[in-house]
């Protein structure tokens, strides 16, 4: 052991048996005869790692390529099939929401209940329990059976509850997701105090802003491998790399095999549908954005049939990071969305109809039209 570690893993890996209803009938033993041995699906292969006291490491990697069974064998949930994992100091996790609550208690309830799971005593716990619950905003939600909470409410609890412990390791998963922007920002900013502090994160995340911002490193597991670990800028911008490579190679087996159909989602953020608009008003630009999984697609708007030509493209991260599982390789987020100023247009007071398109040599992928009134 290196004193400085806080987490240790030692040439892991992890399987699961894959086992299959075995056959009741003559007709179903003839039909599944090869179902008889087991399967086993290797999750994990060959990991080893250190996360030293006092670090915040992201764990990237696209959806099943291991990262949050990596983090519940941190949390000694499952064990692995080889190898070894050690952790040395208390740890708290936040992997599944609501894990370990039960529906029928109130949430003041669950919180004496969660906490002394880890470790405190009831007299620790009165100590902070009016924290807990100030963070979780709960106010008098709080003494409800949980039953009646939202996924949001749960998952608010859960946070207050779990970074309230005092542990010197805090493990996370995605659940952070689940909460609104302002809950969002505030668990962040907590973490940045827990980290400033000296605390030991691990964190799971598909928000590659949040771990640019706010770890030292990040940790790239694909398909089950340890493929590269280092500083956040730069595993992120290889692993994007990857991403795009596979997601154009996967379309370009579904266009070998007939299956696929080109698709695109256009929006239009300004004006609303059946607003006013004020003709004078120099600063108000009609904006939105296109994407399509087309090399070949092209963005057409119109206002009462005419084409309107002198169109800026502009920077949309979020959408980029909204769409990114599905349309990586196909996305620039310097020229997703769309803007142009209305007054140029120098239109007449009334009702006019603006339709943007997305079109794919002369077919239409996707359409979005609206009413405003100019006045």
């Amino acid at each position: 052991m290196d004193n400085q570690n806080a987490i240790e893993v030692r040439n892991m890996s992890k399987s699961f048996k894959v086992e299959y209803d075995k056959a009741n009938t003559l007709k179903t033993k003839l039909i599944f005869w090869k179902r008889k041995k087991p399967e086993y699906h290797e999750v994990l292969k060959d990991i080893s790692l250190n996360i030293k006291k006092g670090e915040c490491v992201a764990l990237i990697g696209v959806n099943g390529s291991g990262k949050s069974t990596l983090l519940k064998l941190m949390t000694k949930i499952i064990y692995p099939t080889t190898g070894t994992i050690k952790t040395y100091g208390k740890l708290t996790s936040l992997l599944e929401l609501g894990a370990g609550f039960h529906p029928d208690f109130t949430g003041r309830e669950n919180i004496y209940f969660n906490a002394s799971i880890f470790g405190l005593t009831k007299k620790d716990i009165d100590k902070r329990i009016e924290e807990i619950i100030e963070f979780s905003e709960l106010g008098e939600f709080i003494d409800n059976p949980i039953r009646t909470y939202s996924s949001g409410m749960y998952m608010r609890l859960a946070f207050s509850v779990a970074i309230n412990v005092d542990a010197e390791i805090l493990l996370i998963d995605e659940i952070l997701a689940v909460g609104d922007q302002h809950f969002q920002e505030k668990c962040f900013a907590k973490l940045k105090q827990l980290k400033a502090t000296g605390k030991t994160i691990v964190i799971v995340t598909h928000s590659l802003g949040v771990v640019k911002d706010m770890c030292h490193r990040a940790v790239w597991i694909y398909n089950g491998e340890f493929r590269l670990d280092g500083d956040p800028t730069y595993v992120i911008d290889e692993y994007l790399k990857q991403v795009e490579i596979d997601n154009k190679d996967r379309r370009q087996k579904l266009i070998d095999s007939g299956e696929h159909h080109a698709k695109a989602v256009v929006f239009i953020d300004q004006p609303r549908d059946v607003s006013r608009v004020f003709a004078d008003d120099s600063s108000f630009l009609v904006r939105g954005w296109q994407i399509s999984d087309s090399e070949e697609a092209e963005l057409s708007i119109t206002i009462d049939g005419k084409r309107v030509s002198n169109i800026d493209r502009v920077k949309r991260q979020d959408v980029y990071d909204a769409y990114f599982d599905e349309y990586v390789g196909f996305m620039d987020p310097n020229t997703i969305g769309w803007e142009f100023p209305i007054k140029e247009l120098q239109l007449e007071n009334g009702k006019h109809y603006l339709e943007v398109s997305c079109l794919d040599k002369g077919k239409t992928l996707a359409k979005k039209s609206i009413e405003f009134d100019i006045q």
